[in-house]
């Protein structure tokens, strides 16, 4: 098996018996990427000479038998997680000069256990998108099909782990930035409930939506992860001081006498029936493992996107007011005065994406529309978390579809703003709600990977990956590879 095809616990295995060092992994996955980042565009920042000095290190530690856990593993950052003395752009031209002078809780946890950053990847300005088409570095492409989008905002981490350029990724998950890329890339990925993971040293967005979490190729690596990732940080004051439990210990469990809900206002209009078939096999497989499946209802969530698109940006006009030129970030040139250098600095530095989210949240914000807009959207949250309190009371966890559809053509959406937003129609509510919830793969649909959604109750993690890791050692979904780029080496014919 090729170095870039084994999972974290092969890797581990492997580099404990010696059959290769952390330094020949490493630059086993650099390589890769100077050969496809041209590409797919995944990576933003890519520091060699770092990750091998780290690869070094960790095959020191290694030979005095003082490594930690996780020692050697290739990972990569999404740019929205600062990391000390590398650039952390958020996608965006306002940080493109911006050093981080720290490490982010999240960035420091997963080099205290031993994985090595190989670099950042690229993502929607600030967090803002569900296609990777609003990065001021331009877009990224899906692995498994040339000009179409990966998901966002966290498409280059999840186009980065399909295309093999790394073991895993972190990512952030908004509105469905983590699981909307991982079903368009193919790939697994999980948002904790709100608080389990640390947001110090994430450039914040929606502060009260915002959660950080792994993509990785499998469920198993997802929990490896989640372990690492997770735990009370007393420099976040929205962080969670409740025990992390060892998700890597319930990946066996049984399935039988699981309840599984699903919403009928899920399946209908607007969903690919590729995707709805997908599903119905899905629901067979959990079935014959001994889950009982039943109808629940959600009657809230068609409210979901409109409240969210107050909610959303309503916080981010708040938190990227800091961004005026003055103290870090972009500064136009030759300013006539403190207002000028405001207006323009901010109208240079910010996308077009960015600037009508801040717009409208200032907007919902105002003296005159603050009820009529933003509470009203906080009491539809409040409903929407009491529908899931309901739903479970008789279940234990809840499937659906991660997207309406498969990934799309780079450009066919860009200028139907209403179609754009409701690529998360389905993934909005956990965030609402501030419930856990992954996606991962379970078909393809003309060549393109098809996601399905387990939500969890509150801090049941644990649930939500035994399910996917029961299902993973049943079908081999998780397993596939964009034909491009699971070889030795990139095959020549993608390169632009």
């Amino acid at each position: 098996m090729s170095l870039h095809e084994k999972s974290i616990a092969e890797i581990v295995a492997a580099l404990d018996s010696k059959k290769f060092s952390c330094r020949e992994l490493v630059s086993h996955h650099l390589d890769r990427i100077t050969e496809a980042n041209g590409y797919l565009n995944a990576y933003i920042t890519v520091d060699r000479e770092k990750a091998l000095t780290q690869a070094d290190a960790m095959d020191k530690a290694r030979a005095s038998g003082n490594a930690p856990i996780l020692a050697g593993i290739p990972i990569a950052h999404k740019d929205i997680f600062c990391t000390k003395d590398i650039k952390t752009s958020a996608g965006s031209r306002m940080l493109d000069n911006f050093i981080a002078p720290y490490d982010a809780t999240i960035v420091s946890k997963l080099k205290a256990a031993g994985t090595i950053s190989l670099g950042k990847t690229n993502m929607d300005e600030f967090a803002m998108g569900s296609s990777n088409e609003n990065s001021y570095y331009g877009p990224v492409t899906n692995p498994w099909r040339k000009d179409y989008i990966p998901g966002g905002s966290s498409g280059g981490s999840a186009a980065a782990v399909a295309a093999r350029l790394c073991v895993a990724a972190t990512g952030t998950d908004t509105g469905g930035s983590i699981r909307q890329p991982a079903a368009m890339c193919g790939i697994t990925g999980i948002k904790p409930t709100y608080g389990r993971i640390s947001r110090w040293g994430m450039i914040a967005y929606a502060s009260s939506l915002d959660q950080a979490g792994p993509l990785t190729r499998s469920a198993e690596d997802a929990a490896i992860l989640l372990e690492v990732m997770s735990g009370f940080d007393p420099k976040d004051s929205t962080s969670l001081n409740r025990q992390v439990p060892l998700f890597t210990q319930s990946l066996n469990n049984s399935l039988k006498g699981l309840k599984i809900g699903f919403c009928k206002e899920h399946f209908g209009k607007g969903l690919s029936s590729d995707i709805e078939n997908a599903i119905d096999i899905a629901i067979k497989q959990f079935e014959s493992a001994g889950a009982s499946i039943q109808e629940i209802e959600l009657p809230s969530s068609k409210f979901a996107i409109p409240a969210y698109y107050v909610i959303a940006p309503a916080e981010a006009s708040a938190n990227l007011s800091r961004y005026d030129g003055v103290r870090f970030g972009h500064r136009c040139e030759n300013p006539v005065d403190l207002a000028d250098m405001y207006r323009r600095s901010r109208s240079e530095g910010f996308g077009k994406e960015v600037k009508q989210r801040i717009m409208v949240g200032s907007f919902a914000l105002s003296a005159g529309y603050y009820d009529a807009y933003y509470r009203k959207a906080q009491q539809i949250r409040r409903l929407i978390k009491n529908d899931f309190l309901a739903a479970f009371e008789s279940v234990d966890l809840i499937i659906g579809p991660t997207t309406p559809s498969t990934a799309f053509k780079i450009g066919e959406k860009s200028d139907d703003q209403i179609e754009m937003y409701l690529q998360d129609i389905y993934t909005i509510t956990s965030n609402l709600a501030g419930l856990p919830a992954a996606s991962i793969p379970i078909g393809f649909s003309k060549g393109l990977p098809i996601g399905l959604q387990i939500i969890g109750n509150y801090y049941d993690e644990a649930s939500i990956l035994n399910l996917a890791h029961q299902y993973q050692q049943e079908t081999n979904w998780h397993k596939m590879s964009p034909t491009a780029f699971s070889l030795e080496g990139i095959q020549p014919s993608i390169k632009p």
